[in-house]
C-alpha cells in the first residue's frame, strides 16, 4: 500500500490518509469576520476531496489580528455559531475531520484583499487599523510602524488564543493548529529581525520562543484533555542565519513544543522579511521538515510545491516527513487525492454518490466512506 494512503495519528485524532489540505486564506469573510456562502461551497469541496484532513484558513483571535478586513475570525460567539452550523452540514457529506488554524497577523495586518492591491491600509481608513508587534519595526519600508505590545497586551493575546480555541472546539473542529509561521505575530516574536525587546519576551532564544510556548500552553489548558493541537512554523527566514530565525532555531523550538504536548509540527518557511531570498523549487521546504523529523518523535508535516503523487509518495518513503500538506495544488485540482490514488495504485474512500465515476480499468480505486 502506498504510504500516502496509510492512516496517520495526530495526537488523539486518526486520519484516513496522509494528505492534508493546508490553510489557505480566502479573503471572503464579512467585515465582521464571519463566514459567507463562499466558505460553504469551499468547505464542501474540501470535504468531498478524499483528503485525510482539512485545516481551514488562518482565523484571527482578535479583530486587529486579521491579515485583512475580509478574513475569518473566531473572537466572538456569533462567528463560532455560524461556523458550527456549516460544519454540522459538512459532516453530512463526509467523515473527513476539519481543523482550524488560529492566528494573529501582528505587523502584517490591516491589508487589502490581495487581488485589489498590495500594501497596508492606514488606521484612519474604514478598512484599516493600528497594527501591533513585539517591537516597533515595520515589515516593509512603506508599511506603518506597529505598536509595540506591552506585557498586559501580550497576556491578553494569549488569553484570546485560548478563548478562540474553546470556540473552535464548540464549533466542531477536531484539531487546532497554532500559526507561528509566515511572518505573523508569533513568528515576529521568534525572529531577532522583528523582535528587539529587552524584557522576558526578547533577546535570548529562550525568551523569543516564550510567546509561542505560552500560547500553546494556554490553548492546551483551555481545551479538553488530549484534544490535538499542532503548530505551523517557518523553518527559516531565508536571511543571514546569524541574525535571523533558522533551521537550528526551529529544531530547538520543535523540541520545546513537543515537550509541551504539541500534536505535530507543520513545516513551512519565510514570510518574515521583505528582503528574504527564497530558493523556490519542487520540494524546496522538504529538507527543513526532514531535519526537524530527525530530532522529534511527533509527526512532521511537509508542505511547499509538492504537486505530484509520486513526489509526495517519495517524501514519505524516504522518511522525510510523516504527512503531506497541499495548498495551491488542491485548489487547482480539488480531486487531487483521487488522482493520486489512481497514480499510486491505492484505494481511496469517497462519497457513495461518486462511486459510479470509477475510471474504467482501475479496479477498486474507490470505496464508500465508512462512517
Amino acid at each position: 500500500m502506498a504510504k500516502l494512503f496509510e492512516s496517520l495519528q495526530l495526537g488523539s485524532l486518526n486520519l484516513r490518509n496522509k494528505i492534508i489540505i493546508a490553510p489557505m486564506c480566502q479573503y471572503s469573510a464579512t467585515d465582521d469576520g464571519e463566514i459567507t456562502y463562499w466558505h460553504e461551497q469551499q468547505w464542501a469541496n474540501y470535504a468531498l476531496s478524499g483528503a485525510g484532513l482539512c485545516i481551514i484558513e488562518a482565523s484571527a483571535v482578535q479583530a486587529q489580528g486579521r491579515i485583512s478586513y475580509a478574513d475569518v475570525g473566531l473572537w466572538n460567539d456569533t462567528q463560532r455559531d455560524k461556523i458550527k452550523a456549516l460544519l454540522d452540514n459538512i459532516q453530512q457529506l463526509s467523515p473527513m475531520p476539519f481543523a482550524i488554524q488560529l492566528a494573529h497577523a501582528g505587523r502584517k495586518a490591516s491589508t487589502d484583499k490581495p487581488w485589489l492591491g498590495k500594501g497596508q491600509i492606514a488606521p484612519d481608513h474604514v478598512h484599516g487599523w493600528q497594527t501591533v508587534a513585539p517591537s516597533e519595526i515595520a515589515f516593509g519600508a512603506h508599511d506603518m510602524l506597529p505598536h509595540s505590545l506591552s506585557i498586559d497586551e501580550i497576556k491578553q493575546i494569549q488569553a484570546d488564543f485560548a478563548a478562540a480555541a474553546v470556540r473552535a472546539v464548540d464549533a466542531g473542529f477536531q484539531l487546532i493548529e497554532v500559526h507561528a509561521a509566515h511572518g505573523y505575530l508569533l513568528h515576529q516574536f521568534l525572529s531577532p529581525l522583528s523582535n528587539q525587546r529587552t524584557d522576558e519576551y526578547g533577546g535570548s532564544f529562550e525568551n523569543r520562543i516564550r510567546m509561542t510556548l505560552e500560547v500553546l500552553q494556554a490553548i492546551k489548558t483551555a481545551v479538553p484533555q488530549n484534544f490535538p493541537v499542532g503548530v505551523r512554523i517557518s523553518a527559516t527566514d531565508w536571511m543571514q542565519p546569524t541574525v535571523s530565525w533558522d533551521i537550528e532555531s526551529s529544531i530547538g523550538l520543535s523540541l520545546a513544543l513537543q515537550q509541551l504536548g504539541a500534536a505535530y509540527i507543520h513545516v513551512s518557511s519565510g514570510g518574515l522579511h521583505e528582503l528574504q531570498d527564497i530558493k523556490i523549487g519542487a520540494n524546496y521546504q522538504v529538507p527543513f521538515a526532514e531535519q526537524i523529523k530527525s530530532k522529534v518523535s511527533i509527526p512532521v508535516i511537509a508542505v511547499g510545491l509538492i504537486t505530484e503523487p509520486e513526489q509526495a509518495e517519495a517524501i514519505l518513503q524516504n522518511d522525510q516527513a510523516d504527512a503531506i500538506a497541499l495548498a495551491r495544488a488542491i485548489q487547482y485540482d480539488p480531486r487531487w487525492p483521487w488522482h493520486a490514488a489512481a497514480a499510486l495504485g491505492a484505494e481511496i474512500e469517497i462519497s457513495p454518490q461518486y462511486l459510479r465515476c470509477q475510471p474504467h480499468g482501475l479496479k477498486q480505486l474507490f470505496k464508500p466512506f465508512n462512517y
